[in-house]
């Protein structure tokens, strides 16, 4: 799209106070369009995170694997809520998905160590009935929690 000198002005300030946006932590592009939203126009905007996208400031697919990457060395998390957390940030379900396909192994082994750090945490004050239905509630799978159980105990 061609601009003139005033659009050009107005495209070239926009920029800026996206980059600005995304420079101090990187964001989905939903979040973008939910930050910019009150932008009178909505043209503009759609050039300047397309142009961002072509240079690799906003790539979802990239901020997906940094966000799991992140919760996994973090947070003791379900697989389902590690999802929630990614979805809730505006991403493409299908783009979420497809990652937790492509890495399934992986996801599945972090989910088992994250039950078994909660399941020894709880195991003080809390009977192993408890803390099954207390990990099913946060989304974990009944399979992986028996399997975390019988890494506990090894």
């Amino acid at each position: 799209m061609t601009y003139n000198l005033e659009e050009f002005e107005k495209l070239d300030k926009l920029k800026t106070k996206v980059m600005k946006y995304i420079m101090y932590k990187k964001r989905t592009e939903q979040e973008v369009r939910r930050k910019f939203s009150n932008i009178d126009d909505q043209e503009l905007l759609d050039d300047v995170i397309e142009d961002l996208k072509e240079n690799g400031y906003i790539d979802d697919n990239n901020y997906i694997e940094r966000s799991v990457s992140e919760f996994i060395n973090i947070r003791n998390l379900s697989l389902k809520e590690l999802k929630y957390k990614l979805v809730s940030k505006g991403l493409n379900k299908d783009l979420v998905d497809d990652y937790f396909y492509k890495n399934a192994d992986t996801l599945e082994e972090y989910e088992i160590n994250s039950a078994k750090n909660i399941i020894i945490k709880k195991s003080n004050g809390m009977e192993e009935q408890d803390i099954i239905q207390y990990l099913l509630k946060k989304g974990y799978k009944l399979d992986l929690i028996k399997i975390a159980i019988e890494k506990t105990g090894e």
